[in-house]
Order: C-alpha cells, then sequence, then structure tokens
C-alpha cells in the first residue's frame, strides 16, 4: 500500500540518514500516542499499514518500525503508539494526518445497601429494575483492573446467550483461559505494552498479578460488580454490612478490559487500545474509574477524553469517576462535556465503633472492627510523645512516615491527628505498622468514609473533638489504656446523601463553562465483590501474625465506586430506550436528580467545614433512577455540537478535522461554549447581559404543555423566552433563550440556582451557575 499522499515527501525532508543513526544510536526513547483522528479507510488492516508506513520511513525500515510500535489504533479511529525518540516524535508530529502526538502518561485508579438505598429495587412496581428488566440486552465494558471470574457475581445462571452483534474475545493468558468467559463474562482483554515499555516485564512468580485479564488488586472486580453484578445472599466483609449484594444491572453482559496493574498505574497507551477495542466489539455503555490528577491536559492531548470522544460519537455512553482531590475546588477531572463525570456521595449506613478508656468513659467513632483485640485494653500513646530522634514532635503527632520511635510505639494503641500537609490515614496506618504499633486511632475532619478499616491493624476514626478529649486523658492519666468495642453496622440511622469529602470539586479547569461534576451517586463505604488474591497479598505482607481467610468481599470509597453506579444505571436506561443517544441518557439523569436528602433537607457537601452542596459538588445533584425512566424533556446533543464546541476551545481545523472524520472550518462564534446544548447553564463570566439557548426534545405525551419557573442565582435577573412550550405531533423539538442580567456594579462569587421546566406531571430541572465580573470599571468611574 502506498502511504498517504504527501507523507514520503514529507518524511524525506526531514529525516536524513545521519540523522536517523545519531536518533537511533544515542538518544533516549520513551512511548508516545500519535493521534490521528478518525479513520481513512473503513479496513482495519488498511489503517494499521498506514501506521507502519509512517513509523517504516521514520526509522528506515520495516523491521524497526515493528519494533517499535506498540499498538495500532485501527477500529474506533485512527493512531498508534509507539517507542520513539523526542525528536523523532517531533518528526512524526508535522506528518499530514497527524492530530497530535502525546507523551505517554501514567493515570491512576480512583453494596449490599447503595442500591436499595437509590430505590434501585425490583419490588418497585414500574421502577427501573423491573422497566428494564434488570438490564436485558445491555453491554456494559468495565476499563479497570480485570476481573476475578470465580466470584458468584459473576455466575451467568439465568443469563441470557451471547448477542449475534458482539464481535469481542476472551484473550487468555496466566491463571485465564476462554472457561472464564461465560454468558455474563462475554469479553476480556488485557493490555500490558505501554506499561513494560515504561517499566520492563513485569515479575509474576509471586503470583500476585496476573499477565491476564484475571485481577490481582480487586478494584476491577469491585467495580464491575457494583455495575452489574448478580444476586448474592449474605454477602458482607468480615460480618459487617450483611445482606444482598447486587449489581445496578444484575441481568447485563460484561466485557472487560483490563489496563491498570497492581505493581502501578494504568498506562495511557493502553487505556486508549482499550477504547480503541471497545468501540469494535460493541459495548453499550464504558465505566472507567480513572484519570490523572490536576493540572488537566487539553482535551485533544487526553486519552480518556479522545477515545470517550469517539465511543460516544458512536453511541456509546462514557461513565468516568471525577477523582478523589476533594474538596478543594477546581479538581475535578475527566471534564471533557462528551463525558459523564461522576461524584461520589454517602448512603444510610453507618458503622459506630466505640472506644472504651480506661477510666470507663466511652467514645464512639467509626470503624469496621471485628478482629483481634476485641475487648482488650491496650496502652495508649500520643504519636508527639513517642517521635524517633531525628523527627520532630510536629511531624509525629500526625504520624508522617519514619517519625515514630518503634520501642516507644510496639504493641501500643497510637493517637494520630490529621493535618493539612498530612491528611492521609493510609499513610498513618503504615507509619505505626513500621513502629510496630498495635492499632491507630486517627483524628480528622468528619467523614464517613471508613474503608480505610479493612487494613492490618485494628483501626478507629474520630473527629477532632474526641480526639483533643483523649489528649486531655492521656495527660491527666499515668497509664492511658483504651480497647476497641466490635464494630456494629446502623442501617437508616445517619443523614443521607452528602457528598463524600474526598469527592473532586469543579469548577471546571479546563473549560469553566462545562459544569463539571455531572451528578453525584453512592461511592462512600461501598460493599461488593473483590479479589482474594490481594488479601493474600496483604497478609503475606502484613507486620501481624493475623493470617485472615481471603476476602472474597470489601467496603471501598471513592469516585471509582461512585462511577459504576451510575454505569449500572445507564445500562438499565439503554435498557428502557435503546435508541436513546449517550446525552439523553445523561440529561435524564441530570434533570430528575434530587437536592434533597432522606428528610427533605437540602444536600450537604462534607468539607473543612461541611456546607450546603452546590452544583459544584454535585453537578444536577444526586441521582435519582426510578424518576429518570420519563424525564418529560431531554438536553440532547449530535456529534457536530461537539466539533463546534472544539473548535471554540481554540484547535486548529486539521486536528478537529480529523477528529471529525471530515472537513471542518471553524467559523468564529460567540458563546459557543455556554451555548452548548447541556442540561445545565454555566456562565463563569457575566459582564453585563447574556442571552443563552438551549433546545429541549419531548419524549413524554405527544401533546405537551410546559411553564418555565425559576430560582434565580443572586445578583443577576434571569428572564425565559418563551416562558411556554407547546408541544404535538408535529413539534417535538423546540429552542427557548434565557437571557441573564448582571445587578451587581462589583466582581460577584459564583451564585447558583435553576431553571424548572414543568407539565403538572414531570419536572425538569438544570441547574444555573453564574459569577459576575467586572466590565469596564474605570470607564463607568
Amino acid at each position: 500500500m502506498a502511504p498517504p499522499p504527501g507523507l514520503v515527501g514529507t518524511l524525506l525532508r526531514l529525516l536524513t540518514l545521519q540523522s536517523y543513526c545519531f536518533l537511533l544510536c544515542f538518544a533516549s526513547t520513551n512511548v508516545y500516542i500519535v493521534y490521528m483522528g478518525e479513520r481513512q479507510y473503513r479496513d482495519p488492516e488498511l489503517v494499521s499499514e498506514s501506521h507502519h508506513e509512517i513509523l517504516s520511513y521514520v526509522f528506515g525500515s520495516k523491521e524497526a518500525a515493528k519494533e517499535s510500535i506498540l499498538y495500532s489504533y485501527k477500529h474506533g479511529f485512527s493512531g498508534f503508539a509507539a517507542v520513539l525518540t523526542q525528536s523523532q516524535a517531533n518528526l512524526i508530529a508535522d506528518v499530514p494526518g497527524v492530530v497530535q502526538v502525546i507523551p505517554h502518561r501514567f493515570l491512576n485508579l480512583h453494596t449490599t445497601r447503595s442500591w436499595n438505598f437509590l430505590q434501585v429495587d425490583s419490588h418497585i412496581r414500574n421502577g427501573i429494575l423491573s422497566r428494564s428488566r434488570s438490564g436485558i440486552g445491555s453491554i456494559i465494558g468495565v476499563v479497570d483492573t480485570g476481573i476475578w471470574p470465580e466470584s458468584e457475581s459473576f455466575k451467568d445462571e439465568g443469563m441470557r446467550d451471547i448477542p449475534s452483534r458482539w464481535r469481542g474475545i476472551c484473550q487468555e493468558g496466566e491463571k485465564f483461559n476462554r472457561s472464564h468467559c461465560s454468558r455474563k463474562i462475554i469479553g476480556a482483554r488485557w493490555y500490558i505494552k505501554g506499561y513494560e515499555a515504561e517499566f520492563g516485564k513485569i515479575d509474576t512468580s509471586d503470583g500476585f498479578e496476573f499477565l491476564s485479564p484475571r485481577d490481582a488488586s480487586g478494584h476491577g472486580t469491585h467495580t464491575a460488580s457494583t455495575a452489574a453484578g448478580g444476586l448474592i445472599e449474605n454477602a458482607n466483609f468480615m460480618g459487617l454490612a450483611s445482606g444482598l449484594a447486587r449489581g445496578g444491572a444484575p441481568s447485563s453482559w460484561l466485557a472487560i478490559y483490563k489496563v491498570c496493574w497492581a505493581t502501578g498505574g494504568c498506562s495511557s497507551a493502553d487505556i486508549l487500545a482499550a477504547f480503541d477495542d471497545a468501540i469494535f466489539d460493541g459495548v453499550d455503555v464504558l465505566s472507567v474509574s480513572l484519570g490523572s490528577p490536576p493540572p488537566l491536559s487539553p482535551y485533544v492531548e487526553d486519552v480518556v477524553s479522545i477515545g470517550s470522544f469517539h465511543a460516544v460519537a458512536k453511541g456509546i455512553s462514557v461513565i468516568c469517576s471525577a477523582g478523589n482531590s476533594g474538596p478543594y475546588s477546581q479538581t475535578v477531572i475527566n471534564s471533557a462535556p462528551w463525558i459523564f463525570t461522576i461524584a461520589a456521595s454517602t448512603i444510610d449506613r453507618a458503622f459506630p465503633t466505640a472506644i472504651t478508656l480506661g477510666n470507663n468513659q466511652t467514645v464512639v467513632g467509626q470503624g469496621l472492627y471485628t478482629g483481634m483485640h476485641v475487648n482488650k485494653f491496650y496502652p495508649l500513646v500520643y504519636g508527639e510523645n513517642i517521635a524517633s530522634v531525628d523527627a520532630d514532635e510536629d511531624s509525629a503527632g500526625i504520624c508522617e512516615s519514619g517519625t515514630l520511635n518503634g520501642t516507644l510505639a510496639s504493641g501500643k494503641f497510637v493517637l494520630c491527628f490529621q493535618s493539612r500537609s498530612q491528611n492521609s490515614s493510609t499513610v498513618a496506618m503504615r507509619t505505626v505498622m513500621s513502629a510496630g504499633g498495635a492499632g491507630l486511632i486517627f483524628a480528622q475532619f468528619p467523614s464517613k468514609d471508613v474503608s480505610l478499616s479493612s487494613g492490618s491493624l485494628p483501626y478507629v476514626q474520630i473527629d477532632f473533638a474526641i480526639g483533643t478529649y483523649l489528649l486531655t486523658y492521656i495527660g491527666a492519666t499515668r497509664n492511658p489504656i483504651v480497647k476497641f468495642n466490635p464494630t456494629k453496622t446502623l442501617v437508616g440511622q445517619q443523614i443521607s446523601p452528602e457528598v463524600a469529602f474526598f469527592s473532586s470539586r469543579g469548577p471546571n479547569s479546563v473549560s469553566p463553562s462545562i459544569l463539571k461534576p455531572d451528578i453525584a451517586a453512592p461511592g462512600v463505604n461501598i460493599l461488593s465483590s473483590w479479589s482474594p488474591a490481594y488479601s493474600l497479598l496483604q497478609s503475606s505482607t502484613s507486620m501481624t501474625q493475623h493470617q485472615p481467610s481471603p476476602v472474597i468481599f470489601k467496603i471501598e470509597s471513592g469516585t471509582s465506586m461512585a462511577c459504576p453506579h451510575i454505569s449500572g444505571i445507564a445500562a438499565l436506561l439503554k435498557a428502557i430506550h435503546p435508541t436513546w443517544s449517550p446525552a439523553a441518557i445523561k440529561s435524564s439523569l441530570i434533570t430528575t436528580a434530587s437536592l434533597e436528602d432522606q428528610y427533605g433537607q437540602s444536600i450537604v457537601a462534607e468539607g473543612a467545614p461541611h456546607k450546603q452542596a452546590d452544583p459544584f459538588d454535585y453537578g444536577g445533584g444526586h441521582v435519582n433512577p426510578n424518576k429518570a425512566i420519563a424525564p418529560g424533556l431531554i438536553y440532547d446533543i449530535e456529534v457536530s455540537d461537539y466539533i463546534h464546541f472544539l473548535c471554540s476551545m481554540g484547535y486548529n481545523n486539521s486536528a478537529i478535522s480529523a477528529m471529525a472524520g471530515a472537513s471542518i472550518t471553524c467559523c468564529k462564534r460567540t458563546n459557543v461554549q455556554v451555548n452548548l446544548n447541556l442540561p445545565s447553564i454555566t456562565i463563569h463570566e457575566l459582564k453585563k447581559r447574556m442571552t443563552v439557548s438551549r433546545t429541549v426534545t419531548n419524549v413524554g405525551p405527544v401533546n405537551s404543555i410546559y411553564i418555565a419557573r425559576v430560582q434565580t442565582p443572586a445578583g443577576v435577573s434571569v428572564r425565559v423566552k418563551p416562558s411556554v412550550l407547546l408541544f404535538n405531533s408535529t413539534i417535538k423539538k423546540l429552542e427557548f433563550k434565557v437571557v441573564f442580567r448582571s445587578l451587581l456594579k462589583v466582581a460577584g462569587r459564583f451564585s447558583f440556582g435553576n431553571l424548572y421546566w414543568e407539565d403538572g406531571f414531570h419536572t425538569v430541572r438544570i441547574p444555573l451557575i453564574v459569577r459576575t465580573v467586572l466590565d469596564d470599571f474605570y470607564a463607568e468611574t
């Protein structure tokens, strides 16, 4: 096959034999992703051949090109990952048809009660679970650490046959063969070329990682079973949170894409290969609980944004975690408008754990404590009082790594305090373990997340007030002692939902006019299936003598756990409404989300201090799955709308044309980003007056009349034109405009409101977010 037009001449001008020899012999190499947008050929083999042609000209031989290339992306889009020098990467960046050459990066991984809390219950007549027949017909792809196929969550009893439209494979490997796929796990692939190109071969001789789709860390098994696990009676973690475990869409099929490795991280080259295959395989939903922390890359350089763009263009809903860098602002990740970005919230289940002091007083914290040392008193010490010789007392008080004296800590429970510089209970746990301590009491900002409690040492978390009380007890007592009492499971006894402390917050740092996160879902103390390989690894490295039995269910927290909740719900909606676009599914969930807890009060966001939640905490609100079945109106978006959005971001015509698979000439338009037809309106710079347009599609009764109602953000006036929408058999879509006018003469903060469309049966709500800025301040004064 001939290379693309102009390619030969360009490459010959760019590359001489001498420079090739110098680059090959003396320059260091790294993995680069060469992204080329939509495929230029329908035949995947021709696409792949064009990639080899480019590399052959750069390297001077087909053999060298073959050794360099890691992946050829040829199904959902065009591109490749290869081992290159910086100079070679620069040369390829100038080749016609190349959108972007992206340096390789590593991304991070980010329950019995939760589905009942969301009222996703088969007993609810005409509810989302019964209407969707538990998700029959939908395929959920999970991009994660793999799967433990023997888990009861993935039995295929009662599952339908694999659909004829499915084009995926069951890729074999270590301790994973084709028999591990089934009518539940209908496909499994694994990707390691990008990882090994950076770190070398993985040693799996210790049995704690598998070169296959088999999950060693547990994270992927947890997310997959949360999204689509089957029903399991008496599931529990060490006797806690006992009940019926199930995923959101228990009758949906699962396709597994292992891109993350227990030995450290998720390769961007591997992730993009998984997106490419998933598009080809035919998934309906992609659940992606991973991402890179801020600062964020432009969308045309971010592999999750690129892969998800092509997936959404093919009708696949892509659900991503929002990140775990909260409660700080502008930390939300996976922020492209076509991605469904999920914040984490609490549920109404608590794990109170009583601490009894030697003076017979009792305080109550939270933990998951049922193991050793129950009802046994241990000496209690404060980290600051047992600092190692080379550590300062302040560092020991917060239990920074290596700050405790092993002799003074040995066999004792250690009290540590959270601080701005050391806010991790995980670090404190490791510090206490390495010093030989017997247990950890961690005083921290109030939070309901207790998932660390599954560690190797007894652990209870308390707030600062109780921590201060324990400090007073230690100072006033000659031999202070404490004991932990067994943890209890309480359901319905705490106010929920609340936005989790760790959940990353908006505004969106890449495109401030795009509200992120989109919605909140349960992500705190979620019980789901787990890989027993992980618990065996933990027990082998534990400093205690206690060797627990393999853990097959585990309680975990994170936006990683929130993401598969929405993935499961999206699969249910897809089963009910198979023709709905990803934007329609997203809209139905956002416009029907709740702003109130189970007591009818405004949802609170955990933080320092707690506050009333706003759209930067939870997007449109907390997910309400049953209402999303019939939202009344939807805010739909075409791929062409996303193209106009990319133009507004300042990306060049050739890059956008390649992404779109068509010739695009960007025209200068005003307010393109704020006019993207999202189920929210975010104006991050309102100077005097701005008019924003939206279009709604009627998916309810044919003849409907909707009336606008506005909860106005502070400091602005809002007018909706028209304020009444009339739909009939010939009018299914209508545009309306919202006029915002600043009432302030000085710069303001973000303020929040809501726009409602109501017909007497449906309430279709979108959030309004506005920040007033000065316009010609000095001229006016």
